[in-house]
């Protein structure tokens, strides 16, 4: 089922031809209604008289997550509080939150772009969907929640932790789709097997996750675990919340919503604009928007774009999974480290398990790496030439993957923190005193 046919079928030139048109009205409509864009748009001379193509584009200053913050909490609005419908908020637990803005047309745009992603996920009326992720300010749990509703599935708003409930419910409902981060999921299978049950126990069949990174390797796990179709969803709040892209079934790559969003790849260092299939930080410019209209938002994550259309029928650009954000990512002896690239590792090795955290420390001048990860079977604690050959073999892996020596150390399983929301993965001492 596609949702949108004539849209996210459409022919490239017709689509750009939309872009174009769009981004002029967006240029133009930021220029009017928001004070920040207008002084940065004059400074650089790009009134929107000056935006002729899409390459255009690439001469307008880029926005960031500190500019929302530097306005906050309603100064990038462009319009009156009286037309903005819904306040939304990061999920961000330091400092103050980067706030978003929707009008009434935004929260349908918004409940569009969601119902593509579930439909090109396999989603369909006919499913009973459980969304675990939290319920609040942070943007999945509604974001998904309208999308749903569209569609025509039932929707089960159970919210996270409690997660025997949330066995309990997902078997007595049946529910058919779950909504969680990838951790979560990871964590209610573990749940389910201590409960004496099996994914033939439960009725799902589909996975929408969400609201973290992860890599291809976990999603294997989960569609092992749970014995369904495991896809990744994209978004971020300032953006518009989930909904900017999404897995079809055949996982080639997340489908963006071209229409309302147009995507392009910078180097992360220099601000240099990249080709297709070229990878480096995500940047996105909304097009539609009403209520918080972005120009160039710098997103900080790490993926590379596909142009070809895809077997699924869909012609909308393709953004491969992200590989990690240029913020998260650890700089050790020189080397670049992402976490995701230590869970692809860890998730190929049987006798560990796929939860894993990364300690930065400094040794005098020297920074130094310590990869704890989870046994999954605590038998081998006691045997120690085993335990010796295992941790060999992850460390050896670990090299050839970062190429820098990591220290590794194996724990007993569910010892590393487990959590309802986004996991923490690296703790970075280098700062403190311990």
């Amino acid at each position: 089922m596609i949702f949108q046919k004539d849209i996210e079928c459409m022919d490239r030139k017709a689509l750009k031809a939309l872009q174009l048109e769009r981004l002029k009205k967006t240029v133009a409509y930021v220029y009017d209604n928001v004070p920040m864009y207008r002084e940065r748009l004059d400074s650089v001379g790009m009134t929107p008289d000056k935006v002729k193509t899409l390459e255009d584009l690439k001469h307008i200053p880029f926005t960031t997550k500190a500019d929302l913050r530097d306005h906050y909490p309603f100064g990038l609005f462009a319009v009156p509080m009286k037309q903005i419908a819904r306040i939304h908020a990061s999920s961000g637990t330091t400092g103050k939150p980067t706030v978003v803005g929707y009008t009434k047309n935004d929260l349908e745009v918004w409940s569009d772009v969601v119902a593509r992603v579930i439909c090109m996920a396999g989603g369909s009326a006919d499913d009973i969907a459980q969304i675990s992720f939290g319920y609040g300010l942070f943007t999945g749990a509604l974001g998904l929640h309208y999308g749903l509703e569209k569609v025509g599935a039932a929707v089960v708003p159970i919210s996270s932790g409690n997660t025997q409930k949330q066995i309990m419910l997902m078997r007595d409902f049946g529910a058919t789709i779950l909504v969680s981060t990838p951790s979560y999921a990871l964590y209610m299978s573990e749940v389910l097997a201590e409960n004496g049950l099996t994914k033939d126990d439960v009725k799902l069949r589909l996975g929408l996750f969400g609201a973290e990174g992860t890599t291809p390797e976990m999603m294997n796990e989960l569609e092992e675990r749970w014995g369904i179709l495991a896809t990744q969803n994209y978004g971020l709040s300032e953006v518009i919340g989930p909904g900017v892209s999404g897995d079809c079934i055949y996982k080639c790559g997340m489908h963006i919503a071209e229409d309302h969003f147009i995507p392009e790849i910078i180097d992360p260092n220099t601000g240099e604009v990249l080709d297709w299939g070229e990878k480096g930080e995500l940047v996105i410019t909304t097009i539609t928007k009403e209520g918080l209209p972005l120009l160039r938002y710098r997103t900080k994550d790490i993926t590379s774009l596909i142009e070809e259309p895809c077997k699924c029928g869909r012609t909308s650009a393709r953004m491969t999974m992200i590989e990690g954000r240029s913020d998260d990512m650890l700089i050790i002896k020189g080397v670049n480290v992402f976490p995701s690239q230590v869970e692809s590792v860890i998730c190929n090795i049987d006798q560990v398990g796929p939860h894993y955290l990364l300690i930065v420390r400094k040794q005098g001048f020297t920074d130094t790496l310590e990869v704890q990860v989870e046994l999954t079977n605590d038998s081998l604690l006691d045997k120690f030439s085993e335990l010796e050959k295992l941790e060999k073999s992850v460390k050896d892996k670990l090299h050839s993957v970062l190429g820098l020596d990591a220290k590794v150390r194996l724990v007993e399983p569910k010892t590393l923190e487990r959590t309802a929301g986004k996991a923490k993965h690296v703790l970075d001492l280098r700062g403190c005193k311990e």
